[in-house]
């Protein structure tokens, strides 16, 4: 059991990467925090951060780096359904005893139901829709930035920009919204175009404050959007319950946003999660433990 001392979990999305080490009873020995690491941003990219976080786990523990051969881990990553990046950040090497990848919507509804059944909405930089029914898994959204994710931090910001840009052609009443996100980038659309050639989900997930505020200060164009992502929020969560979950629990960075704009029957069908993604990670890691 000497190769097998430790559990680590590692819950990494497109704005930070959290790891948390525990001892095979379940104690937390240490916790890290890096930066983005899904692995659609490449695989050197994904292990340097979540190094830094795992690094930063152990140091906490106060354990060295070489214990990392004694650990069994588990990571839930955004972007490891897609198999052709899922293979390049495996081929990378790694220093565990163990490791499994998943992704991070899986260990988010492990830890949401304690490893029973149920289905969850992650609402991060990103959302996805998962659950663990009868043995299979169902989804539901969760296609990426580019294609779905709808109601997200990313999709907020990227229609909060949309809709500025929309205002200053007359094209729709874009509020005080519109004027603050434009004043971002200079006070015109030039400096958006600009920036969105290079910009990541998190950069454009980084606006959604903004929306908070305006739509706190009165904005109905703010306030609109909001709406119009817990509208998207409320079809995945019917999905998955029309797809067999017995429990629905909405997790995420931004849960507390969204649940309260969701139509009161989709808040009844809500449970309160037990615990966090780090959580769910921990619980697959003491299974893989107790497999070998």
């Amino acid at each position: 059991m000497a190769a097998q001392q430790y559990l680590l979990g590692v819950d990494g999305g497109g704005t930070t990467c959290r790891a948390r080490l525990t001892d095979r009873a379940g104690t937390v020995l240490g916790q890290g925090l890096a930066g983005p690491c899904n692995i659609r941003l490449g695989a050197a990219v994904a292990w340097a951060e979540i190094h830094r976080a795992c690094g930063a786990a152990f140091a906490a523990a106060g354990l060295p780096a070489a214990a990392m051969g004694q650990t069994v881990a588990v990571f839930g990553l955004a972007g490891a359904a897609q198999a052709s990046h899922l293979q390049d950040f495996l081929g990378q090497p790694q220093p565990f005893a163990a490791l499994e990848v998943t992704g991070d919507a899986v260990i988010a509804c492990l830890g949401a139901f304690g490893g029973a059944d149920g289905a969850i909405l992650i609402t991060g930089t990103g959302s996805a829709g998962f659950g663990l029914v009868d043995g299979r898994q169902i989804t539901a959204g969760g296609w990426g930035f580019e294609l779905s994710d709808h109601g997200s931090g990313a999709w907020i910001g990227r229609r909060a920009l949309e809709l500025a840009v929309q205002g200053w052609d007359g094209m729709a009443d874009a509020g005080a919204l519109g004027a603050a996100v434009l004043a971002r980038f200079g006070g015109t659309p030039f400096g958006v175009i600009d920036w969105v050639g290079s910009a990541r989900p998190a950069e454009y997930a980084a606006l959604v404050p903004l929306v908070l505020e305006q739509a706190a200060a009165g904005d109905t164009a703010a306030a609109a959007l909001l709406e119009e992502a817990a509208g998207h929020a409320a079809a995945v969560l019917l999905r998955l319950r029309a797809l067999g979950a017995p429990r629905l629990a909405l997790v995420g960075g931004l849960a507390g946003v969204l649940a309260p704009r969701l139509p009161g029957a989709v808040q009844d069908l809500l449970v309160s999660p037990q615990d966090d993604a780090l959580s769910g990670a921990l619980i697959l890691a003491g299974r893989t433990a107790g497999d070998r």
